[in-house]
């Protein structure tokens, strides 16, 4: 006769199991963010150059930061609805893999170099995009299920330690590759075997995920979530604190929109900067971010995230005019750790402010989700603003007379960007409130991680979605 196990030997082998696929999981995990950051790194910090490498008007460079970010919000939202229609884990993996060759696509346009090739690159940078933001509210539910509460601070920091390393190091040998055949006048060949390292990266993230266990595979279908989705954002318009917030925050990075994608076009056109030289100014930023971060963070708890919202609105305004005195390539650097001062308390404290205006129990998903919309389409349009001033500055310049003390026509457009945040930060201030702070997660432990980096607008922040498992299950 054959054995029959007690309750408590059944129970402490449904347990045995789960420990094994949750190690097994969240070691693939990690392994997933070195392969990934391979990807996001290129495409946080080399696409504008790329984009200028395949002879981007100004007006051009507007379509390249604008579109992709508007398409992605959309996206975002068409994934609420798709959540509850495809299996977690297969709808994740097959984003990323399709987003893996959309990447290997932009390596093989550098090497054909065909007619309207920026038309092509922005129409494969917005389905880049598109499937990003597919793939993140999946990702932020499959993550908050799995992931013990008492590991997940220390699971989030290594993470985020293993995708900055292995995204500075993509971005560093990215920057050799490009100076070494740009030197050869191969630049197209540069540009192809960084797309491509950056596509084998993402080929083999979405392994890995196809590795990785989903205990809660399918969300349950629901009737109506699209419409009441809706309904919720519109519940959270009404809220007159988190209205404000979100106008002052989407309209900053409208304003910053002006002027991004033109701090490259300045530095590898106007300067002539080689493309390590580039990533060199770029890594003064992120580093000082990091090693800033932690220092707004305690500000914030002794001071509140009003004030750090204040104080860094109040220095963002002053970035672009600061690259008018000087070309000088240490007051370069100089300038951009200055601008990962103010961007690392920027975003932290906009963060943890949109945690803390959310009315008690209600659900931060909506307000986030809201939040990063609103913040995509301003994007948009300031970026097309930005591209419509940059083509017409140098006839303004003319016009003008004013040619003979702002020697490139991208001044123009880093004026107006200041004149523009300052404007905002001008309407925000007065109508700030403090909000009563809510005991909330410490900084990468539940609420926050570093997603990534970009050298101008800074660290990027995300939200992750917290699931509590019912008791019965094991």
């Amino acid at each position: 006769m054959g054995s029959t196990a007690t309750p408590a030997e059944s129970t402490y082998s449904r347990r045995s199991e789960r420990n094994s696929w949750l190690r097994c999981t969240l070691r693939r995990s990690q392994q997933e963010a070195v392969a990934s950051s391979m990807m996001t790194a290129t495409s946080d910090n080399f696409f504008n150059a790329y984009a200028i490498f395949l002879g981007a008007s100004l007006a051009q460079m507007g379509f390249v930061t604008g579109l992709p970010q508007l398409f992605g919000a959309l996206s975002q939202l068409l994934s609420v609805w798709l959540a509850s229609h495809f299996s977690r884990r297969t709808f994740i993996v097959f984003c990323a893999t399709f987003q893996a060759g959309i990447v290997l696509a932009m390596g093989a346009l550098a090497a054909v170099g065909p007619e309207h090739g920026v038309w092509i690159f922005i129409g494969l940078a917005v389905c880049y995009h598109g499937f990003i933001n597919l793939i993140q509210p999946h990702w932020r539910a499959w993550m908050g299920s799995i992931v013990p509460e008492r590991r997940r601070g220390a699971f989030f920091a290594a993470r985020t330690r293993l995708t900055m390393g292995a995204s500075l190091s993509v971005f560093f040998v990215g920057g050799g590759i490009l100076t070494f055949t740009d030197s050869m006048q191969m630049a197209w060949l540069g540009f192809t075997l960084l797309f491509s390292i950056a596509a084998m990266g993402r080929f083999v993230s979405a392994w890995l995920l196809l590795q990785m266990h989903d205990p809660d595979p399918r969300e349950p279908k629901q009737r109506g979530v699209f419409v009441q989705t809706l309904g919720n954002f519109r519940a959270a318009w009404k809220d007159k604190t988190f209205r404000q917030y979100s106008l002052f925050v989407a309209s900053m990075q409208a304003m910053v929109a002006i002027s991004a994608p033109f701090f490259a076009v300045y530095m590898l056109e106007d300067l002539k900067f080689t493309y390590f030289e580039f990533v060199l100014a770029s890594v003064a930023s992120i580093a000082t971010q990091f090693v800033t971060l932690k220092f707004w963070g305690r500000f914030s708890d002794l001071y509140g995230n009003r004030l750090v919202m204040i104080i860094t609105s109040s220095l963002i305004p002053s970035l672009p005019l600061l690259w008018l005195f000087s070309d000088n390539y240490l007051y370069i650097l100089a300038i951009q750790a200055f601008s990962g001062l103010a961007w690392s308390g920027f975003t932290l404290s906009t963060a943890n402010y949109l945690y803390d205006i959310r009315p008690f129990r209600s659900d931060f998903a909506t307000y986030a989700a809201l939040q990063a919309s609103l913040s995509a389409g301003l994007v948009f349009v300031g970026a097309m603003a930005g591209g419509t001033i940059a083509s017409h500055a140098a006839d303004f310049l003319i016009w003008s007379g004013w040619n003979s003390w702002l020697t490139s026509p991208i001044f123009v457009v880093f004026l107006v960007s200041t004149l523009m945040r300052t404007l905002v930060t001008l309407w925000f201030v007065p109508r700030s409130v403090e909000p009563k702070v809510r005991p909330r997660p410490q900084l990468l432990k539940l609420v926050f991680r570093i997603r990534g980096f970009n050298a101008i607008s800074g660290v990027s922040l995300d939200w992750l979605t917290v699931v509590k498992r019912r008791k019965n299950s094991d």
